[in-house]
């Protein structure tokens, strides 16, 4: 990786700030979902083991009024972290002044403190979700060293990571962000072949970059979810009362006609009446007839998905097959999942969101090289932008 990481800077006696993604579920003030906080161990031991002492930021949900605190503050978070590390973790109710100083201050080498989600800035102003430059140089002004291993903000401009890293404080990344950006930029710059894209969820709007950047990359591009219908349209097809984007029905057409044979579209659909679980189903392959609604790829589409996917040495997917929250419209993602999961000698990657979490229900996730924590990041990676928060990391 041509990016600095924690591996490249002394870290003895140093006061090490690091922007983590503890952005975990919370359900009556308990943690429902431990994983992003799993994730940030091994950069946050790394520190600690090394000499330093961490000072952790991060933000939780959306903070907009002072209502919006409740049931937002990291201190859970803090608890937890301190189980998982077996050591006591300092938590300071607070993003800025006198107790979070003394705080800092007071922490001796391999000691942490946790500080209070940082979009409790966001209700003066937005200052933290729109960079604020005094709030950035703040933070940066309690530590010496600025660790960013939080990819799953990294496709957003904050004051808790690109404000901090434009103060010139020296900054790298943690083995979080390195193993992201390592995992999904050589599946795109330097795939193994046969690579295969797997494209889901609602809307074409959503995957337009990703399937314009991925043409060139890709052997094979297959589409499964909401967005198929849009596609169907654009071929002539009749859909019925399923989604559709309208004002994207040219341009489904244009990529058909750019990508050629790359982009594969599924063959047979589950309909139904209503949106709803309970339903009557049918399987129905070609046009699909007034009155109904497709909610899943059918079993053949599951079919020709597996036997394309099963030469396949890269594989990336990103979004679910159809309406994967109902059980019975849910195997096609189960299907694909199946299939991927499978392969032998072949880099597996989940670009984070409803497939990531299709994955851990189905107990298929340590059979994936790798399952990102950055649904919105991953994907801006995709599209081929460049992320902000992985811009601020200094180069080697």
């Amino acid at each position: 990786m041509a990016k600095k990481t924690v591996k490249d800077i002394d870290l003895k006696d140093k006061k090490v700030l690091v922007r983590v993604d503890f952005n975990v579920p919370l359900k009556d003030g308990v943690i429902t979902d431990d994983t992003r906080i799993k994730a940030a161990l091994p950069t946050i031991k790394y520190v600690l083991d090394n000499g330093g002492k961490a000072i952790l930021f991060s933000h939780l949900g959306r903070v907009k009024t002072e209502e919006d605190k409740a049931g937002k503050s990291l201190a859970p978070v803090a608890k937890r972290l301190g189980e998982l590390l077996g050591k006591e973790v300092t938590f300071v109710p607070e993003t800025r002044g006198e107790a979070l100083e003394v705080a800092v201050a007071n922490l001796k080498d391999g000691e942490v403190v946790v500080v209070e989600n940082t979009r409790f800035e966001d209700i003066d102003g937005k200052k933290e979700s729109k960079n604020d430059p005094e709030l950035g140089k703040y933070w940066a002004s309690l530590g010496d060293i600025f660790v960013n291993d939080a990819f799953g903000t990294a496709h957003r401009a904050h004051a808790s990571n690109v404000g901090i890293a434009s103060t010139g404080i020296p900054t790298v990344a943690g083995f979080l962000m390195e193993k992201e950006i390592q995992f999904i930029g050589d599946a795109i710059a330097e795939p193994k072949r046969p690579m295969v894209a797997i494209l889901g969820g609602a809307k074409v709007s959503d995957k337009i970059g990703v399937i314009k950047n991925l043409i060139p990359v890709a052997d094979k591009i297959l589409i499964g979810g909401g967005m198929t219908y849009t596609f169907y349209t654009a071929k002539g097809m009749t859909i019925g009362n399923s989604l559709v984007e309208l004002d994207k029905v040219e341009l489904a057409k244009e990529l058909l006609e750019e990508a050629g044979d790359k982009i594969v579209l599924g063959v047979d659909v589950i309909a139904t009446s209503e949106f709803s679980n309970d339903t009557p189903r049918e399987v129905i392959s070609g046009n699909i007839p007034d009155g109904l609604m497709a909610l899943d790829i059918g079993p053949e589409t599951v079919k020709l998905f597996s036997g394309i996917l099963q030469d396949a040495k890269t594989v990336i997917w990103n979004g679910p097959m159809g309406v994967f929250e109902f059980s019975n419209f849910a195997n096609g993602t189960i299907g694909v999942c199946e299939a991927i999961a499978n392969l032998t000698d072949a880099t597996t990657i989940i670009g984070g969101g409803d497939s990531a979490a299709a994955a851990e229900q189905l107990g298929f996730a340590d059979k994936f090289s790798h399952i990102s924590t950055g649904g919105g990041a991953s994907l801006e990676l995709l599209e081929g932008k460049t992320l902000p928060g992985l811009a601020a990391i200094n180069d080697k």
